[in-house]
Order: C-alpha cells, then sequence, then structure tokens
C-alpha cells in the first residue's frame, strides 16, 4: 500500500502538470507551503521523539546534521525543487535529476524500518503529500523543455519509483535494518532543512501573505490533529 501511495502521489502531480496546465505560480508556492508545515510539524511533534527513545541517542544530533548539510549539497544539483524553486533555463541538466532521485530514495529508507504504526503512517503522509508540488513542477519544466513526452513520462515514473525503491531496499537489506535510526535521523535532518526553507522564505518584497500563513497553519493543523487523535 505504501508503495502505491508514493508511486501516485507523483503521478497526480505529473497529471495536474499535463493535463490541467498544472497550477498557477501561485496556487503551487501555497500547495509547497502546505506540505512543507505538514513536514516541519510531523518531524517536530513524530519523528525526532520516536529517535530518542531508542538506542545510541548521543549520536542522533550529529546525523540530522549530516542530513542537513547533505540536503544543501543536493540542492546544488537539484536547484532546489524540493521547495518549489522550479527555475528553467532552457534544459534541465541530467545532474538535476540524479540529484533528485538520490534525494527521493533517502526519504524512502526509513519507511522501511520497524516503527509504530503513527509513526509510518505520519512520515509515508509526509512524504506523499510533498511529492505532488514537486512532481508539478518537474513535469512542467519537462513540458517547457526539448524532452519528448515519451522521455518526460520515462523521467516521472523514474523519479516516482525511487522512494518505494529506498524503502524497498530498506526492508530487505541488512545493513539499513542495523543503521535504522540513523538513516531516519539523516532524513530527520533533509526534512528540516527543506520544510524550513519553506517557511521561512520571504514573499517578494518581504510583503505578508495571508494565504501562505493560512496554508501552514492548514498543515500544522492537519499534523497537530493526527498527534492528538
Amino acid at each position: 500500500m505504501e508503495y502505491i501511495a508514493l508511486i501516485f502521489s507523483v503521478l497526480i502531480g505529473a497529471v495536474i502538470a499535463t493535463y490541467f496546465k498544472g497550477l498557477n505560480n501561485n496556487k503551487t508556492k501555497l500547495l509547497i507551503s502546505f506540505s512543507g508545515a505538514y513536514l516541519f510539524a510531523i518531524t517536530i511533534i513524530h519523528l525526532i521523539p520516536e529517535l530518542y527513545h531508542g538506542e545510541h541517542q548521543y549520536s542522533i544530533g550529529i546525523f540530522i546534521l549530516i542530513g542537513f548539510f547533505t540536503q544543501i549539497i543536493l540542492e546544488h544539483f537539484t536547484q532546489g525543487i524540493e521547495h518549489g524553486h522550479g527555475h528553467f533555463h532552457g534544459s534541465i541538466s541530467m545532474s538535476m535529476l540524479i540529484g533528485l532521485s538520490i534525494h527521493s530514495f533517502m526519504e524512502g529508507i526509513p519507511l522501511g524500518g520497524h516503527h509504530s504504526h503513527g509513526i509510518h503512517d505520519n512520515l509515508l503522509a509526509g512524504i506523499a503529500l510533498h511529492k505532488v508540488p514537486v512532481s508539478i513542477i518537474l513535469m512542467n519544466m519537462f513540458l517547457m523543455s526539448n524532452f519528448s513526452k515519451t522521455k518526460s513520462i520515462i523521467f516521472i515514473l523514474i523519479f516516482a519509483l525511487m522512494t518505494p525503491l529506498g524503502t524497498f531496499i530498506s526492508n530487505y537489506s541488512s545493513i539499513f535494518t542495523h543503521y535504522q535510526q540513523e538513516a531516519m535521523a539523516i532524513v530527520i535532518g533533509i526534512f528540516l532543512h527543506i520544510s524550513t526553507t519553506i517557511l521561512f522564505e520571504s514573499s517578494e518584497g518581504h510583503k505578508f501573505n495571508i494565504q501562505k500563513t493560512v496554508s501552514i497553519l492548514i498543515g500544522t493543523g492537519i499534523a497537530l490533529l493526527g498527534f492528538l487523535l
């Protein structure tokens, strides 16, 4: 079921971009803000407390930092698509696609761990929700580039499969099973970088954006509701 949810979240974004001409820039940013707020909230409320109940607590912070700075490095290749920066310059580099694939693969690794039902579901929901606007941006870039429709579909499918691949390998690899906490800590660092970049990114002219604020509050509220229930 988790594989289907992860794949369909990407395909939904691709369909929106292709057949419904995507969402306008403002609506895409609001969707990014919503997913970023949800990611940030579940990371603080669910994921970090879960980690500090396990062993090797002293090293968790180090791996969170590793994840945070790994995302900074990856963004030199992905150009910030993960938090809504879909700037198109006439072509899409292979390094961008590879960087985005690495990012997606790493996200899937903690889903293969033995977490509580609530932690797993919240992590899955956070990743899936975030993939929808990212895939909208990515597919829009494909459509504006010189990529053929067939080539665009192939790359979208590869992107859709990377997170489930990370989950699959995590489930059946003894290495990832043994270092599950460290893998989760790295992904937490990635989430913290992406979500805080989204949340604290200034609007044009540093103006207060009521729509973005509302979308952030809704995303946070849903995460809190999941915690209370």
